[in-house]
């Protein structure tokens, strides 16, 4: 017994080693820099400025933006990490930079559709159901299984923590929930197309379709899918430039989606435009002029701008 033991522990060891002596380690800014030029990229800026944007990005953040220039590219299962001939890692920084000031400019528009949006089903089911305040948990106006996990889902100790509805809940003692018009206003995008979605009333969630022009109330819940989708990218810093919809969009009018660009970053943008043209024309005109403006930037870098068409969906971003 004690033999088999031993040797039993002398082979966990052994594994060990192996896997620590596997295991990827960390490395220094030079070091960082001596590995991307072994893998075939060209260091055309100082060696100093190198090192102050891989410290304020990260080595692997910037391996997001390294791959479009990997001979592999775009299988991302099978990455090769050699790049191709004449790569720069100006090119690559360019790059991560179009990509940040990008997730901005949609960060910006995006917000205003969602406010809107939540405000509309606020303003339209709250003046339906004038005497019932909080709709949000009555089965005549939601899906019951909805209405089943409020609580646990949504009106948990810590949201009912939130100044509004703590202070609402001091002065109405009786109120198990405060009134739709502050209750929705701390639910996150996902959580405002959940409500839409669960309500029991389809003749209401087309009223609410309606006022973005939009015909078929699956377009729209698949549209703003889409839009959020986007939005979380952007809220937590993800690469936008090559990203492909979890989700396919619907192809078809009114906002002219075709199947060619149905998970592209290219029909989101559209679908923005489209719903913004319904919420005010000012911010409408000026999300095509802050798209077009970064565009037009990038037209100077023949390599970043071709990439970034081929990647997004099309070859003038809106018309």
């Amino acid at each position: 017994m004690k033999k088999v033991y031993f040797c039993h522990r002398k082979n966990t060891c052994m594994f060990l080693q192996h896997k620590i002596a596997s295991m990827k380690q960390a490395t220094t800014v030079t070091e960082q820099i001596a590995k991307l030029q072994s893998r075939g990229m060209v260091l055309d800026i100082e060696e100093n400025k190198a090192k102050e944007i891989l410290s304020d990005i990260g080595y692997f953040r910037l391996g997001f933006y390294c791959f479009p220039f990997e001979t592999s590219y775009p299988n991302k299962k099978y990455r090769t990490h050699q790049y191709r001939e004449g790569t720069k890692i100006s090119d690559v920084i360019a790059l991560y930079y179009f990509d940040t000031d990008l997730r901005n400019i949609l960060t910006r528009y995006i917000n205003r559709i969602e406010i809107n949006f939540r405000t509309a089903i606020v303003y339209c089911v709250s003046n339906k159901y004038k005497n019932c305040s909080t709709w949000f948990v009555d089965s005549t106006v939601m899906e019951k299984s909805f209405v089943d996990s409020f609580d646990k889902r949504y009106y948990t100790d810590k949201f009912k923590k939130k100044t509004i509805i703590r202070d609402h809940h001091k002065k109405y003692i009786n109120d198990k929930y405060a009134p739709a018009w502050k209750t929705l206003e701390f639910f996150t995008f996902g959580e405002i197309l959940n409500i839409y979605r669960n309500l029991a009333d389809t003749a209401l969630k087309q009223e609410i379709a309606d006022r973005y022009g939009i015909r078929n109330v699956k377009n729209l819940e698949n549209y703003l899918y889409g839009v959020k989708e986007i939005r979380n990218l952007c809220a937590h810093g993800g690469v936008l430039f090559d990203h492909s919809l979890n989700i396919a969009l619907i192809p078809g009018q009114p906002v002219g989606i075709d199947n060619q660009h149905k998970s592209k970053l290219f029909s989101i943008i559209q679908i923005m435009l489209f719903l913004l043209k319904s919420i005010s024309i000012n911010r409408a005109n000026d999300l095509i002029a802050d798209i077009n403006s970064l565009f037009e930037d990038c037209r100077r870098n023949d390599i970043i701008y071709s990439l970034i068409v081929d990647s997004i969906g099309h070859q003038k971003i809106i018309a």
